[in-house]
């Protein structure tokens, strides 16, 4: 997958504003709009112009992606590195969203993007589907949107709880019309069984109403910090169980370190390498509390 240079892509500087951002897009829309554009390469085109207003034009997306940014050119092989987005806070799709770029080459989760996108915003993008947008008529009452964001905490919360006081990065427009950075922290408890890939709902904690409407919530998505012993898949652990040439020939009974304190573990005799042993029960606990 390449990296897409969405500035380029718009033919704007780094350091444009939001003004010449908007300038921009509307001149390549004008340009390249399959209605008015009859080449074969016009939907394909729409795609990546919306894609790059998407997400030059949000101060959310923009910040986290200039973060990113900085260590690829537009072109060159990408993967999307762990845990890229945590901290960081998401909210829906623009307004001003053009849907001219129907087709092209979607990740299958959404046709109108691509998947380097998708990569990126992709889940938040879909976690949001279906909340309105500010009101036409700003003296009606609506809801705030609901923001997404990524937490990364050690896999032993996992297993005892925890209430952790975490920073969240979020960004708005400045006097200028460039991203600038806010930092908020928020006291959140993490739930004795939660998974990873699993989401905490904070209540009120989104994109504040408009017109005396309730604020959104904010979902945060659970990841793990790499540990030294165990690999977590949903519920189970894994671990490798370093053993002798003559205890894996002859069979051993082995003392094993697990979250819950040691257990003896039976190494059966003529054992290879990659065999795997199943401690049943001593994975990540049931849930407290009911993730989303």
């Amino acid at each position: 997958m390449e990296f897409k240079d969405y500035y380029q892509v718009l033919g704007v500087e780094r350091s444009a504003v939001a003004a010449d951002i908007k300038k921009a897009y509307r001149k390549l829309v004008r340009k390249h709009h399959p209605d008015v554009n009859k080449a074969a390469d016009a939907q394909s085109r729409m795609q990546e112009l919306n894609e790059a207003w998407e997400v030059l034009q949000d101060p959310e997306k923009r910040a986290a992606y200039d973060q990113l940014g900085q260590r690829w050119q537009g072109g060159a092989d990408f993967k999307p590195p762990p845990d890229w987005n945590a901290g960081f806070e998401f909210s829906g799709a623009p307004e001003g969203w053009d849907g001219g770029g129907g087709g092209g080459s979607g990740s299958g989760n959404d046709p109108d993007h691509s998947a380097f996108f998708e990569s990126l915003f992709g889940a938040a993008r879909r976690a949001s589907a279906g909340r309105s947008q500010r009101p036409a008529d700003a003296r009606r009452a609506a809801r705030g949107n609901d923001h997404h964001a990524k937490i990364v905490v050690p896999l032993d919360d996992a297993f005892t709880g925890a209430t952790r006081t975490l920073t969240l990065q979020s960004a708005d427009l400045d006097a200028h019309g460039r991203p600038q950075m806010h930092a908020r922290q928020l006291a959140v408890t993490i739930p004795k069984g939660l998974k990873a890939g699993q989401q905490i709902r904070l209540a009120g904690q989104g994109e504040p109403g408009f017109g005396g409407g309730l604020a959104g919530d904010l979902f945060l998505e659970l990841q793990f910090e790499s540990h030294p012993r165990y690999r977590a898949e949903g519920p189970d652990l894994y671990a490798t169980l370093p053993v002798a040439p003559w205890e894996a020939a002859l069979g051993a009974q082995l003392r094993v370190a697990t979250p819950g304190g040691e257990v003896e573990i039976s190494v059966p005799a003529e054992s290879q390498a990659g065999r795997k042993l199943r401690l049943k029960g001593r994975g990540i606990p049931p849930a407290d509390a009911k993730g989303t």
